[in-house]
């Protein structure tokens, strides 16, 4: 039989542990509620990487009442050594939302326990954000270029806070900018631009230079034909022409579709394969010079919303090479700056729409145009009237379209004489 031992001892009792938890004190606090007799507090915050704290001496801070509205207020913050002024204002920018709670500042003292609960200023928190103003009195007998001095240093001096306080979106924005004047302001951008010379005869110059001055393309009012009308050697320069020619390699692998071309220049660019040697070349030139117009316009129309949002913001279209992006820049943007004026706007849609005439052989239909423009007939009315071109049509229920008859004649100005009073 087989035996097996037992042990007989008891299993030893498991011990178990007590969980120790600590009792919090309670302490008696008195709230005071009531509204103080002296001025509201004012609560602001930094939304930079500027900390108060950090500094070797504190900032100063300044409060301003507006006199005959009290609920305006702003708060000045100047960093101290030199730095920025930090204003935070409660009627405009953030704090101008509408409020939908209110606010209140608590201050516990504990060596009276007593918590403190008072409403703030006008019930706003403000946003300290950088400002740096540049202060020139109307008496200051400072000369022409220590004025101009001036504005470059305030430049620099924005730049510099920009990068040192503003957020990504625009520092990004500045180093474009930045970018885009160094290349404007270096003289071997212009070494290899070629401004064009004039094919005009003498008698042509003579009486061009006599008449007024047109914010139109370089043209001939003697050219008998319309090919000559306006100067095609001085609207699209020889040393820019071998970079227009990458729509015939995008026309030809097939990815033409992929560039974001506008509907004018995807309507014609099956001319391309009907056409050989200088003429399809030609037509190249003209189709990408189009584009690169386009482009251009339309960037300097989504600078000029600043509230358009970044998707919006996103130019469709092919690359504007280096050489080409210069000219532009030289000829439509004013020294010193990097947008497009109201004069230089003008221009742009008119060089758009000459080469539209050379594209279709001065007979063009403007419905493809006035799509990439975003404007309508009657818009670009006037613009066409401006260049000297007429509308035809071939009969009733059927399309308009702009011709450029040879000799030019442009519409004369009318001066309304101002009635006396």
């Amino acid at each position: 039989m087989a035996s097996h031992e037992t042990d007989p001892s008891p299993a030893a009792p498991s011990k178990k542990k007590k969980r120790h938890s600590k009792k919090r004190k309670a302490i008696e606090v008195t709230v005071d509620a009531s509204f103080p007799g002296a001025a509201a507090p004012v609560v602001g915050y930094f939304p930079t990487g500027y900390d108060p704290l950090a500094a070797a001496e504190p900032p100063r801070a300044r409060l301003f009442r507006h006199e005959k509205h009290h609920n305006r207020v702003e708060l000045v913050v100047r960093a101290p050594g030199g730095g920025p002024d930090f204003v935070g204002r409660s009627y405009a920018g953030e704090a101008a939302a509408p409020q939908l709670c209110g606010y209140a500042l608590g201050v516990l003292d504990k060596a009276t326990s007593t918590l403190k609960i008072v409403p703030i200023a006008s019930n706003k928190i403000l946003r300290l954000e950088p400002h740096f103003e540049v202060q020139q009195p109307a008496h200051s007998q400072q000369s022409a270029a220590e004025a101009g001095s001036s504005v470059a240093d305030t430049e620099l001096n924005r730049q510099d806070l920009t990068q040192a306080y503003g957020t990504k979106k625009d520092k990004d924005k500045d180093n474009k900018w930045k970018s885009l004047k160094e290349q404007r302001n270096d003289p071997s951008a212009y070494l290899d631009l070629d401004l064009g010379e004039s094919k005009t005869t003498a008698d042509a110059t003579d009486s061009q230079a006599s008449m007024e001055v047109r914010n139109i393309p370089p043209y001939d009012p003697a050219a008998d034909t319309s090919e000559k009308a306006y100067l095609f050697d001085e609207i699209i320069p020889k040393n820019i022409r071998p970079h227009l020619l990458d729509i015939v390699g995008h026309f030809e692998s097939g990815e033409f579709g992929l560039k974001g071309y506008g509907s004018f220049v995807s309507n014609r660019v099956n001319k391309l394969q009907e056409l050989q040697g200088e003429d399809q070349e030609r037509l190249a030139w003209i189709l990408s010079y189009i584009t690169h117009l386009l482009s251009l316009l339309a960037r300097n129309s989504s600078m000029s919303k600043q509230k358009r949002k970044e998707k919006d913001q996103t130019i469709r279209g092919p690359m504007i090479p280096q050489a080409v992006h210069r000219k532009l820049l030289l000829m439509f943007t004013e020294p010193g700056s990097s947008s497009l004026s109201t004069e230089k706007h003008e221009l742009l849609i008119n060089y758009i729409l000459v080469l539209t005439l050379f594209a279709d052989d001065f007979r063009s239909e403007p419905t493809d145009i006035c799509a990439d423009l975003k404007m309508n007939r009657q818009m670009l009315k006037p613009y066409y009237d401006q260049l000297g071109c007429k509308s035809v049509s071939t009969g009733a229920f059927k399309p308009f379209f702009m011709t450029l008859p040879a000799p030019l004649k442009f519409p004369q100005q009318v001066t309304r004489r101002r009635r006396r009073k």
